[in-house]
This record gives C-alpha cells, structure tokens and sequence, in this order.
C-alpha cells in the first residue's frame, strides 16, 4: 500500500515477523492472500507455496522438529482447512509447536458458501484455537498463539475473519516469552522408592524417549555409572549412536537377540517417554521387572503403562540426582554390559540378493544397501505403511531430530509434505523420504513438484508392491482373494521425471546399484522406486 495507512492484514503479517519467522508455508485464498503479500513483499519473508492446504501443515510440523522452532503455515477457511484436519492431528499426537493461520469468512455474511464452524472443527482434532477478537488486538492475538504452541507443545489456530482484513489499525510489537526452565529434581518418598529399586537392579537398562532427547550425556553418564546398556523408542532414535552399549530400538523394532536381553533385565529407568505399547510390546517385555518412569510432563506419567515408580521431573537433572545417590550409597556397579555381545545385539538379518522372483528386489537387500549408499549427514523421513519398519530398524538417523515419523496419527501420505518442510529447515542438508505407493499417490504425488520448484536436496525411495500393503496381508491371512488391494499404478519413476526431477525403476539388483550411481551424482530432487513382491515383503514388527 502507499497510501501511508496501516491494515489488520499488514499487522498480522508484521506479528509473524515480530516471532522471528522468515518461513511461511501455505495455500493463498481470499481470506490470507492480502496478508501472504504483505509478508513476502513489505516483511522480507519466505512463502513456500503448496499444492494442497494439509501439506502446507505438515511442511511446518517438520519444519518445526528439525529447526526446534515454531513453524508457520496459512490456509484460508472453510474447505481449505478441513484439508488440514488430518495434519492437524498428526501434529497433536506428536506434541508439535506450530501455528497456523486460518482465515475465516466475514461475520457479517453467515450464508457464505465456505462457512463452516471452524472452532468445533479444530476442536475434534485436538489443536488449539485462537481467535482474532478485533483488528486492534491482532498483534497480541498472534503473540499469544506463539506462546500457547510453545507451552501447550501442539498446533494453535488462529482465526482470522476475512472482514478484519482492511480495517485500519496500528501496530506494536508484542511477543511473550514462553518460559522453560527444567522441571525441578524430586524429593521424599517417590524419589526414594526409585533410588531403592535402580541401586538393588542386577540387570537394568536406560531407556530414553523423544521427551529425554537433550539430556544424553547426562544419561550416558548414568548408564556408565551402573554399567547398564542404554536403549530408545522409536523417536529417539539415534540419540545413543557411537555409545559402545547402545543397544538402539527398544521394544517390537529390536533385534531378536535384543528382545532377549530386555526380557530378562530386572529394571528398566525410563526417561521423557510414555511408554507406548509398541515400546512394551503391549506390557510384556516389562513383566518380571521394576519399572522407573522419569517424565516432566504430568499427564505422559501412566498414561500407557502404570511404573513401579514415577517421578515428575527434568530428565538430565534427575538422571545427575540419581548418579549422587548411588554415589553416596557407594552402590557399585552392575556389570550388566559385560555380559553382552553388542553386535549380535544391534545386527538384524541380513537381506539375501537372489530373494527375489523376476522383476523385483528383495526389500531388507535393498534397504541394507541403501544404508551403505545414503548420505550420512541427512534428515530421514518415513511414511507411514507396512514397509516401515523395516525402514525404521536398517536406515540410520544423525539423531532424533533428524529423524521424522510421521505415523502419530496413523495415517498415510503425509512423509513427502513433511520431508520438504525438513529440508527447508535445514538448508543444504540431504533430506531421504521412504514411502510406500498408496502413501506417495495419497500424499506425495501432488507436492514432489513442490520439491523439485524448490530445487531441493531430497530423495525419495518408493517401496512400490503394487498395493495397499496393510489390507493385502490381512486378505492373505483369512485365505481371500487380495484382488481389492492391489493396483496398476504408473510408473513413479516416469511420472517424477515429467513433474521435473529424475526418476530410476529398480526391478532387478543391477537398478539397483544404477540407483546407487544416480544418489552419488544427482542434482535435484530424485526418486528411486523399488518394485517389490507384495507376497514377499517382511511384515510389520508391531
């Protein structure tokens, strides 16, 4: 504008700003495309432009884990953000920081085509709401959302009625510091009960979830102190790596010998983690022992599995308040890891080449070549999907936030969206995508040209069996005709070629080392499609 005036869209957009936000993901309509404007032109900010309004939710979920930021996306009303509402959730169920800016339309029109109750809808998917009251309370409207995502660890809506848009109004910076300091270190009878059954264990093992992540040194420390190996859920992975006594994923993703050693050790102390069934294999592997769970969020404390002992605490500090008490105590140590061949306990079955019939690869080869051939320094991202677990357990993570799940919800088609939002995170940085066919035709076709306009560092592997992987085993396992599961589907490899990237078509082992080659000498986005056997591909471990 140059007629010197000041407009609520304008100050939404300076708000944004105001939070140090250089990246906005999203899908412009008539209720937010005055104020995306405003923001790339007037603010210096980064649109990144998608292709349907969910992904633009996603892109920032990551954006956010990757960076420890808050990320930032913009959709406007009505259809376009119950487009979101599966993002939405995912990024609940995942404890995620963002913001997102939703556009409404005017109150003064209720018979509007596109208007819909959008409070009661992001009511259902978990997520915050916050209402843009006026346009004079705009700026501290937005300010507030920022501290309700940091402190309330999930996504906040901010509703932004289209009529606000062009109403004059000043602006004043206004941002709240969300504060985070540790939870303090325990004390009295919970706090002795735990010490009690950590220093009295033969046999026990550190568990970290993704809520222990910045505390790793300080849980070596602890594991080294006992002599106990040191294990993670799935989202912590990595968290341990280059430990002599990281025994990696702890629960239904372990190694056979692994699960073996869990079962018979006496205690386990867990940190930041809810203990999900998958990580107890539904209570099973803590049968027979002491559970310890460490957690500094109250309502994660029992919400899956009921401990022995429970302490509402900051996980590096508390792990430092045990290691005194043992000390104290003068508790030696338990020898635990003396006894265990770490590599028998951290090697999975090896793939076999020649497993597989004309026109497919063996998928565990596969995986365990690509693991040899993938940049080390990447972000992994996953799909969700039968092939995942498989993924979960071979392919390699820096460290949890390099690493995105993107299974919180359960649903599929939701890892190309997230692995573009990674990738701007981290500019520069390798991102690598597995992803089944029924996920990347759900979620990933419509935004891998979203990747390749964005020149992007990312490589996608499609696990293609020609079905939905899920159904078709369960068909297979009632002894009925799969028939409904399965699907023509094109070439993936031809069609990221037209979208503007290269595509490689692996049905044979020498593809596969031609995929190899083409990892080594890309330069854009590349998509390696795997074509697998659908009556020969490992089941999900969980």
């Amino acid at each position: 504008m140059t007629d010197g005036k000041n407009y609520t869209y304008q100050s939404i957009a300076q708000a944004i700003r105001d939070h140090g936000i250089d990246t906005m993901f999203g899908l412009m309509g008539d209720a937010n495309l005055f104020m995306v404007d405003h923001y790339v032109r007037a603010c210096a900010g980064t649109f990144v432009p998608v292709a349907f309004e969910g992904s633009s939710v996603l892109m920032a979920l990551a954006y956010s884990h990757v960076s420890g930021g808050v990320g930032v996306a913009t959709v406007t009303h009505g259809p376009a953000l119950t487009n979101c509402t599966t993002a939405l959730t995912e990024g609940v169920r995942g404890h995620i920081p963002m913001v997102l800016l939703a556009g409404d339309t005017p109150v003064m029109t209720p018979q509007n085509l596109q208007n819909i109750d959008q409070r009661e809808l992001v009511k259902v998917t978990g997520a915050g709401f916050e209402q843009i009251r006026a346009p004079q309370t705009a700026a501290y409207d937005i300010a507030h959302a920022f501290y309700r995502a940091r402190v309330e660890k999930r996504p906040i809506v901010v509703n932004m009625p289209s009529d606000f848009m062009w109403q004059e109004v000043g602006h004043e910076k206004v941002v709240f510091q969300a504060f985070d300091a540790p939870a303090y270190v325990p004390e009295g009878d919970d706090l002795d009960a735990a010490i009690g059954m950590i220093a009295s264990a033969r046999r026990p093992i550190i568990l970290a979830g993704a809520g222990a992540a910045g505390a790793r040194d300080k849980l070596i420390r602890l594991a080294d102190r006992l002599e106990a190996p040191l294990a993670t859920t799935l989202k912590a992975k990595g968290l341990f790596n280059g430990h002599p006594y990281n025994m990696d994923i702890f629960g239904t993703l372990s190694t056979p010998a692994a699960y073996d050693v869990i079962a018979k050790a006496d205690c386990v102390v867990c940190f930041g983690t809810s203990l999900h069934y998958f990580t107890t294999d539904k209570g099973a592997l803590m049968k027979g022992k002491r559970v310890v769970q460490i957690n500094n969020t109250v309502p994660e404390v029992s919400k899956n599995y009921h401990p022995d002992a429970a302490l509402v605490a900051d996980a590096g500090l508390t792990a430092d308040n045990i290691v005194y008490w043992l000390d104290e105590a003068e508790i030696p140590p338990t020898a635990f890891t003396g006894e265990l061949d770490m590599k028998a306990l951290t090697a999975h079955p090896a793939g076999q080449a020649d497993k597989a019939a004309p026109g497919y690869v063996n998928f565990v080869y596969a995986l365990d070549r690509l693991e040899q051939a993938l940049p080390r320094d990447r972000t992994l991202t996953t799909d969700g999907g039968r092939f995942m677990t498989e993924v979960w357990c071979r392919i390699s993570a820096p460290d949890p936030r390099s690493f995105i799940v993107t299974a919180n919800f359960g649903s599929i088609g939701l890892g190309l969206p997230e692995a573009i939002g990674a990738s701007l995170a981290v500019p520069g940085r390798p991102v690598v995508l597995f992803t089944g066919d029924g996920g990347f035709m759900m979620g990933g076709l419509n935004e891998f040209n979203t990747a390749v306009r964005l020149k992007q560092d990312l490589i996608v592997i499609v696990c293609n069996d020609s079905a939905y992987g899920a159904e078709h085993i369960q068909f297979l396992d009632r002894r009925m005709d799969p028939g409904l599961s399965q699907f023509d589907w094109p070439r993936f490899s031809d069609v990221a070629t037209a979208l503007g990237g290269r595509g490689i078509h692996v049905q044979s082992n020498a593809d596969l080392e031609t995929a190899i080659e083409a990892i080594e000498t890309r330069d854009g986005p590349l998509l390696i499609e795997l074509r697998l056997d659908p009556n020969d591909v490992p089941r999900m471990r969980l």
